[in-house]
């Protein structure tokens, strides 16, 4: 068995987290700069540890029986800031692959060098998806340069994560920094899905404010999912509510956007949204356990 392999044991954990951020790096260097490290944590008013390593998010969601998705976003171009290293993530979620699962992130502006390092995340670091912020990396997804990436993910038959709706890094700075939201309306991805029905896409977040479009996308397409992070539930828009709750509940998923939301929180403010109790282990872990071919994983574990 590869020590990349996901040792999870499913029927012990309550809960699969699918948007778990890592903003430091065991050098000490952050995701992002300060600035948009202390606008995020202001927007979300974040009191837990804003820059957990690797290491951390292994620890505390070991503690609470959970597991989840880890990632970085390279948005190296956009902000030249440095990115943190995907490939360092992902073995370092193999030392932790009882509870970590690893997906990586390209820059999209790299072109050809984004496929070959998207290639070596899955083939040499057994990273399972990819994550995308089209408006932090300041992108249009349905733009003709990016097909070539979008093909190569498909080939590669793992899921992609990208930002959708509002976005907390930049909020309430002047300009917000320069990042524009109209990358991040789900809707440029339906060409994306439309045209790659190999390629699992997860629009991430409550798309406010486009939530419309992002549910007709799930409903219209079977390869469109919607990961619920972003938000506390309270806040849902009541379309989404009703839709996770109904039509598209084999297509939602729970995820927390940690560090900026507790998944405590956020799944017991879920619990709250009066949903019929037999449609939450779907959203909480059973759709995930799909979508990321865990099931049997824990088979594995010592």
């Amino acid at each position: 068995m590869s020590r990349y392999e996901p040792r999870i044991d499913i029927s012990s954990v309550q809960a699969i987290d699918m948007h778990v951020h890592v903003e430091r790096d065991h050098h000490g260097c952050l995701s992002l700069d300060q600035e948009l490290m202390d606008a995020s944590a202001a927007y979300f008013r974040s009191s837990d540890n804003r820059t957990p390593t690797v290491a951390d998010l292994a620890e505390r969601y070991r503690a609470a029986d959970m597991a989840a998705v880890v990632f970085t976003v390279d948005a190296a171009t956009a902000t030249g800031h440095p990115t943190l290293s995907s490939e360092d993530i992902a073995e370092q979620a193999a030392e932790h692959a009882d509870v970590l699962i690893p997906f990586g992130s390209v820059d999209p502006h790299r072109g050809a060098a984004a496929i070959a390092q998207a290639q070596r995340l899955v083939g040499d670091h057994g990273v399972r998806g990819f994550k995308f912020h089209p408006s932090l990396q300041a992108f249009s997804p349905d733009e003709e340069s990016f097909r070539p990436l979008w093909a190569a993910l498909q080939e590669l038959a793992v899921p992609v994560v990208f930002h959708t709706g509002q976005n907390g890094i930049g909020a309430g700075l002047p300009g917000g920094r320069g990042i524009k939201l109209k990358y991040s309306n789900p809707i440029l991805l339906d060409e994306v899905a439309a045209d790659f029905p190999g390629l699992e896409v997860i629009l991430a977040h409550p798309s406010v404010p486009w939530q419309a479009e992002a549910i007709a996308m799930a409903v219209h397409k079977a390869n469109v999912h919607i990961d619920l992070s972003g938000w506390a539930p309270r806040y849902f828009p009541a379309e989404l509510v009703r839709a996770a709750g109904g039509m598209l509940r084999h297509k939602v998923l729970f995820g927390s956007d940690y560090p900026l939301i507790a998944p405590e929180r956020w799944i017991r403010e879920f619990r709250e949204l009066g949903l019929r109790e037999e449609v939450l282990p779907g959203i909480l872990k059973d759709n995930a356990v799909a979508l990321l071919g865990l099931a049997g994983a824990g088979e594995h574990s010592p």
